[in-house]
């Protein structure tokens, strides 16, 4: 039997929000190198401020300066990394109380073994080079010597110029790294596209045929069995003119996304529909796969570039309708 295929799969955006005036403060203050909490209707000083009381629920106003040294009251050691986190050697995340503060704040702890932090140790904020207001401006913690001094790890700090605009919003990459793992069916699927082929697969019981394949049948539960060679043509039933760019997109918009119901299937699935002016694409078109050239062929969907019109009549609705 063939191995299964896997690939990395990489997953990424950038979250784009308004922090509001609470947050907003505070992030504001860290660009301008200031540790700003809020004080509750309790008395407790909490940093980061909390947006609203959690005892009153109302919207917090008091806001007090704390200083940028404190004591760490818990810690968990990562030995290993991984992308994103601040930094590529092992650390701690320790949860440090500041001085004036009475609720602790996460964040990272730059030391070099687990045997150099404990509860109770002094530590600082290391601020970052550049500060643009955000949680990344605190670089991290680092131990305080008994001498009251920064620990020998502490960086030149480039004093930042103090904007007169408060931050209102933070854009952060999101990534999500994964393996995907294809079932043999989805295995056999992308082989097929290496070698020019569109295979899917039929229910036994229902003799419904899937494409991409599926493992099981979704209207019996029960395994599809016979591979099914599909030609390189289908019917549009639903589709979307994007008009609207995006980062990583490839095609100047506006263009179109659309659902494909190759011929002898019975579910459509998502490619692009290219060689007409976007207006002109309709639910009932018939196109043809443009597959790439040879040489750029690999095993993914991508072997086909996109969909064209046949210059076909449309398709009747009631062939498709029970596809949208």
């Amino acid at each position: 039997m063939a191995r299964t295929l896997q690939a990395p799969v990489t997953v990424s955006f950038d979250y784009t929000r308004s922090t509001g005036p609470v947050l907003g403060r505070f992030l504001t203050g860290l660009r301008d190198g200031v540790v700003v909490g809020g004080r509750t209707s309790e008395g407790r000083v909490v940093v980061p401020p909390p947006e609203f009381d959690p005892v009153t629920h109302r919207a917090v106003e008091d806001f007090v300066e704390v200083a940028d040294t404190g004591t760490v009251t818990s810690w968990t050691w990562v030995p290993e990394p991984v992308a994103g986190q601040p930094f590529d050697r092992p650390f701690a995340f320790a949860l440090v109380t500041l001085v004036g503060a009475d609720a602790p704040l996460l964040h990272a702890l730059d030391v070099a073994s687990p045997a150099g932090v404990s509860t109770g140790m002094r530590v600082r904020v290391r601020w970052a080079q550049e500060r643009v207001g955000a949680i990344t401006d605190i670089a991290c913690f680092e131990p305080v010597a008994a001498d009251g001094r920064a620990s020998a790890t502490a960086g030149d700090v480039v004093e930042t110029e103090v904007a007169d605009e408060p931050v209102t919003g933070v854009v952060t990459p999101v990534a999500l790294d994964y393996v995907y793992a294809a079932s043999p069916e989805e295995s056999a699927f992308y082989r097929g596209l290496a070698g020019g082929r569109i295979l899917g697969q039929r229910c036994p019981t229902c003799h419904k045929v899937y494409v991409p394949p599926r493992s099981a049948c979704p209207v019996d539960g029960v395994a599809t069995t016979d591979e099914v060679e599909l030609g390189h043509t289908g019917t549009v039933t639903t589709f979307c003119i994007v008009n609207v760019p995006f980062l990583g997109q490839r095609i100047t918009p506006p263009y179109v996304s659309a659902y494909v119901l190759l011929d002898g299937a019975d579910i459509a699935f998502l490619h692009l529909i290219l060689g007409c002016p976007a207006e002109e694409v309709r639910m009932g078109m018939r196109v043809e796969a443009v597959w790439k050239p040879r040489d750029e062929w690999g095993t993914t969907i991508e072997n086909i570039s996109h969909f064209r019109p046949t210059g076909e009549p449309d398709a009747p609705y009631e062939t498709y309708a029970q596809h949208l």
